[in-house]
């Protein structure tokens, strides 16, 4: 049985109301430059991440700030780290799996399917990834590794307190994602979305800008993403 698209959309604001929190999307019209140094960055970070599923402090700081004009998304990063683990990897290799990395998943239409995962490690290899599916309800396990972003940017650069990353994803990109229902964001647009970092450092730590209530699929729970407000 289909929901309606009415009660549909009554489910998305309730899982809003009841559990996610908001973080604003600035716009903006100064140019970003892609390349790792924040001294331009002028919007606000939002922070410090924490345990992914319990909300603890982590041993190591982290905040992210996100902004937008009419063709991309920018997404900064500021990790503090002691000990970076990770180097150089070709595009699309499973950096996740072994090297100190930031994160944003996101899901424009909130449905919980066909959302991007973009990771990138502080040696600025990066990965994009779409997750077609992660629920029984849906089939089970689904991800394409091959998907590509169309004018991704995204650097790092190690600081003497850890490293910054930023990060560029054009809306012209996210428009190709089938069955993404996507549209161009505009003032007051809302996006299920959150952003991570996993810390290889002397005690392994996966971190959340917005923590879970579940337990299983690690970072992959779309119904508890945060919500990403575009504002002016």
């Amino acid at each position: 049985m289909k929901f309606s698209s009415f009660l549909y959309i009554l489910i998305f604001l309730s899982e809003i109301n009841s559990y996610s929190q908001t973080f604003p999307v600035h716009k903006i019209n100064d140019k970003i430059i892609i390349d790792g140094d924040l001294s331009d960055w002028k919007t606000p970070f939002s922070g410090p991440f924490v345990i992914h599923n319990s909300g603890d402090k982590a041993t190591q700081r982290t905040f992210v700030s996100l902004s937008w004009n009419d063709e991309n998304l920018y997404i900064a990063y500021r990790s503090e780290d002691s000990k970076i683990i990770g180097k150089s990897q070709p595009k699309d290799s499973k950096i996740y799996e072994t090297d100190d990395l930031v994160e944003i998943f996101i899901d424009p239409d909130g449905d919980g399917k066909n959302y991007v995962e973009i990771g990138v490690n502080a040696f600025s290899t990066n990965y994009d990834m779409l997750l077609k599916c992660i629920s029984p309800g849906c089939g089970g396990w689904n991800t394409a590794m091959n998907f590509t972003i169309a004018g991704l940017e995204a650097i790092s650069k190690i600081t003497p307190e850890g490293f910054c990353t930023e990060i560029k994803i054009p809306f012209s990109s996210l428009a190709k994602v089938e069955n993404g229902n996507f549209v161009k964001p505009k003032t007051g647009t809302k996006w299920k979305a959150n952003t991570f970092r996993i810390d290889y450092g002397n005690t392994t730590e996966y971190l959340a800008l917005q923590d879970y209530k579940s337990l299983k699929f690690g970072f992959h729970h779309p119904d508890e993403f945060a919500v990403f407000e575009f504002v002016e």
